[in-house]
């Protein structure tokens, strides 16, 4: 579904990815994890195209696509959910829906997302920027899954979150992966989290990728020398 090969990213001068090596395939969630700063947000960037690539490339569905516009991707069935969620604050809940039929949208109305996130109905008409870190989170996941995706790409969904709506997260991303097949690449430190979720780890340091495989593979020995402050 989605590959990354021999990946190198720049901003400028200062290289931040080093020869970054990346597969998600068909139905697979894969958790991207490592501390801060190691370029976890760069690569999922990289892949949406927000930020072009020095070297290597990325192939999504069997396609090239290193040289596409980020739209481009997005209407070729590339979800991605900001760090930070970047929801419109002016825009009411359902605004902020439509807003991506009216872009990209393949659904024919707003109750999948509805579905999967029940909590968001009584909230329609509430502007976004009101809303709790929670709400709005699963308002950004809606509306990327308004595109109909084969992809979705999620960068720290549970960061500031309650735990009774990282549990409702938890449950709509497994929902998504197990009923539609959608593939997943989940950039997240709550390692309880991954764990549950994930069916393989890519741990990345200093911008490359230092350890990958199954997640039950992971061990506590990675955890202490890649993801421990």
């Amino acid at each position: 579904m989605l590959s990354i090969k021999g990946l190198d990213v720049a901003y400028g001068e200062s290289q931040v990815l080093w020869g970054v090596d990346l597969d998600v395939r068909a139905g697979e969630l894969v958790c991207l994890m490592g501390r801060n700063g190691v370029g976890k947000t760069t690569l999922l960037k990289t892949a949406i195209g927000l930020l072009s690539a020095r070297r290597g490339s990325v192939t999504f569905d069997g396609t090239d696509i290193t040289a596409w516009s980020s739209d481009r991707r997005a209407r070729a069935g590339v979800g991605y959910v900001p760090q930070g969620r970047e929801i419109f604050p002016h825009l009411t809940v359902e605004e902020n829906l439509r807003m991506a039929l009216l872009g990209c949208g393949r659904a024919a109305s707003l109750d999948e997302p509805l579905e999967l996130f029940p909590a968001l109905r009584p909230l329609l008409a509430r502007k976004g920027g009101v809303l709790s870190g929670g709400e709005q989170q699963m308002l950004a996941i809606g509306r990327a899954l308004l595109t109909k995706p084969k992809l979705l790409m999620l960068d720290e969904p549970t960061e500031g979150i309650q735990p009774s709506i990282i549990l409702e997260i938890e449950a709509a991303l497994r929902r998504v992966k197990q009923e539609i097949g959608l593939a997943v690449l989940l950039v997240e430190q709550y390692l309880d989290f991954a764990e549950r979720l994930a069916d393989k780890y890519v741990i990345m340091a200093k911008g490359a990728v230092v350890a990958a495989g199954p997640t039950g593979d992971l061990r506590v020995e990675m955890v202490r020398q890649h993801l421990a402050v």
